[in-house]
């Protein structure tokens, strides 16, 4: 009984090594169609936003986005954007970039290859009535599965991660932990993600109340900032 539990036990391991942690720790690590910052030499940055659309938050951010002439990339979930489409129109509008996330925020770790291979093309078809295409894509969590890059370069979509996260979605972070974390480690080229929905219970509130005295510090520093495809 002791050795059969053990057999199972390795096998389960072998399948996560082959199938989650290794595709996960090349596509982090060594993959080179993986984008963690922008084209250096230009002095800009980009502000990336994962999990909205949210009813509560993401206008609020839209709104100081506008208030200092920002634009920013957002990461949907195509679960929340079919419940806020005039917020997804408003992006578009106002000339924010959409990128592709996730159907339903599910970690790639938690999909099985049928799912893997048709998540991207079912987020397509829920939104192809809004006229909303995808050029870059971030999986949430930041995790790979073996099937993960395969299905983005199927679809013509660039992977893009960050090089500075603010943990703005934890429980005990502060709208001034949120500021600090990122004028601190700041530089040309750098991809700053943060959260317009999820994580803890508001946590998007202080990643709001950050923003307002975030951006005006960057750009009194002199960055610019652009969308992706401006900067990739």
């Amino acid at each position: 009984m002791i050795k059969g539990f053990i057999i199972t036990l390795s096998i389960i391991a072998a399948l996560f090594l082959v199938y989650c942690a290794l595709p996960n720790l090349y596509a982090r690590n060594l993959s080179k169609n993986v984008y963690h910052k922008l084209k250096p030499g230009n002095h800009q940055i980009a502000l990336t936003f994962d999990d909205g659309p949210n009813a509560a938050y993401t206008n609020r951010v839209l709104d100081i986005l506008k208030k200092y002439d920002v634009k920013a990339t957002f990461f949907i979930v195509i679960k929340n954007a079919n419940k806020n489409l005039s917020i997804l129109h408003r992006m578009k509008e106002e000339g924010h970039e959409i990128g592709f996330h996730s159907y339903q925020h599910e970690s790639a770790w938690e999909l099985l290859p049928k799912k893997t291979l048709t998540e991207i093309s079912r987020g397509e078809a829920a939104l192809q009535a809004e006229n909303v295409t995808f050029r870059y894509m971030r999986p949430p969590w930041g995790t790979f599965n073996l099937f993960t890059l395969y299905q983005a370069k199927k679809h013509g979509l660039k992977v893009v991660l960050w090089n500075i996260e603010a943990f703005d979605w934890r429980k005990n972070q502060t709208a001034k932990g949120i500021e600090q974390e990122v004028l601190s480690r700041v530089e040309d080229g750098s991809i700053i993600v943060l959260h317009d929905s999820g994580g803890a219970e508001g946590a998007p509130n202080r990643t709001i109340e950050a923003l307002d005295g975030l951006i005006p510090a960057l750009l009194d520093q002199g960055y610019q900032f652009v969308t992706l495809e401006e900067g990739l």
